[in-house]
């Protein structure tokens, strides 16, 4: 039986507004919609094709797929456990001004879903 992790961190109308509703060991839910892979998640869209097979295959491409997109902080997801990627693989961002922070899957949704409730540009990648 696994247990899922339900947000309820206050009622708010936030439009269309991505955030995250639920979180569990093996998927988690946007606006309760659920994902079981690897996801990005801004406030105005999910996107689906970051394509990440797990924390250990991360590369530096995967992250550079955020340049473009040029938030002020990524949030990386990584599981049940908080495991820190290497900083090389995240120097494109860092030399662009953008913030890498490294978290457990729970910690990641829940720190996203207050930084974009207060206007910051946030991206959260969620690994799995």
């Amino acid at each position: 039986m696994t247990r899922e992790a339900i947000l309820k961190l206050h009622l708010a109308n936030m439009g269309d507004t991505k955030l995250f509703t639920g979180y569990a060991a093996d998927h988690v839910q946007v606006n309760r919609e659920r994902h079981e892979t690897s996801i990005a998640v801004m406030k105005e869209q999910v996107c689906t094709d970051w394509n990440v097979a797990g924390f250990d295959a991360l590369c530096e491409a995967d992250f550079e797929y955020f340049l473009a997109l040029k938030p002020e902080v990524l949030l990386l997801g990584t599981g049940a456990r908080q495991h820190f990627a290497h900083p090389r693989l995240y120097r494109a961002l860092t030399n662009a001004g953008i913030g890498v922070e490294c978290m457990d899957t729970s910690a990641a949704c829940r720190t996203y879903n207050i930084l974009v409730e207060e206007d910051r540009k946030v991206i959260a990648a969620i690994v799995f």
